[in-house]
């Protein structure tokens, strides 16, 4: 099992990253500082560790240098601004890669899995997720129904990449909207419910299984 630490003091950036790891049933750790991250990587190993570095008392880079003999695996730093000398504080930390809010979310998700693999670690990820007859290869981004492939945008695969991904639960269209397009897209309810239509039509005849839950959002019922 993969177990991430996410030390960030943005409880919506620590969310984003949560729902990222989720989706490829990884664990999280959450800090909100840099005390905080300090504690859990003296007494918990983690497979990849995500430091923001606009961390209040401790930032990102102090953590590494204070808990050095305790990390052995994989860094990425995140910051606000990503100006050179920023990007170069964080390598000459220990970082082993940057990456700039906002950001995509399947944009970490990739840099993670590259990590992993750099790190030897890359059979820990289920290659595949099903649900009745949908079948997703996330190395591959490919989606089959029945063993037919199905043509999906990116946002139609990463609706139902998470929809899948936690199948019987029910998400919110904010929930599925942030998931989908982060949280700096400005779209309302209607987008999702778009997607969602178009996505119900691919799925035929099993458009059904994605089952709206009135005044919450919808939910892979299957």
């Amino acid at each position: 099992m993969i177990r991430i630490l996410v030390a960030e003091a943005d409880p919506q950036v620590c969310e984003i990253i949560k729902r990222c790891a989720l989706g490829e049933q990884w664990q999280t750790d959450e800090a909100r500082d840099g005390i905080a991250a300090v504690k859990l990587l003296r007494r918990q190993s983690y497979q990849i560790l995500i430091l923001s570095c606009e961390l209040p008392v401790i930032d990102g880079p102090m953590i590494l240098a204070v808990t050095k003999e305790q990390v052995d695996c994989p860094v990425i730093f995140i910051g606000k601004s990503g100006a050179e000398e920023d990007r170069l504080a964080a390598f000459e930390a220990g970082g082993n890669d940057f990456l700039q809010k906002p950001f995509y979310p399947r944009e970490l998700v990739a840099r993670m899995r590259n990590l992993l693999r750099l790190f030897g670690m890359a059979g820990t990820q289920s290659p595949g997720l099903t649900a009745g007859p949908i079948r997703i290869e996330r190395h591959a981004q490919s989606v089959y129904l029945n063993d037919r492939p199905l043509k999906l945008t990116p946002r139609e695969y990463n609706l139902l990449l998470l929809l899948v991904s936690h199948s019987g639960r029910a998400f919110s269209r904010e929930a599925l909207l942030s998931s989908a397009w982060g949280d700096s897209f400005e779209g309302g309810d209607r987008t999702v419910d778009t997607h969602i239509k178009s996505l119900r039509e691919k799925l035929r005849p099993h458009d059904g299984c994605i089952k709206t839950i009135w005044g919450v959002g919808y939910k892979l019922a299957l």
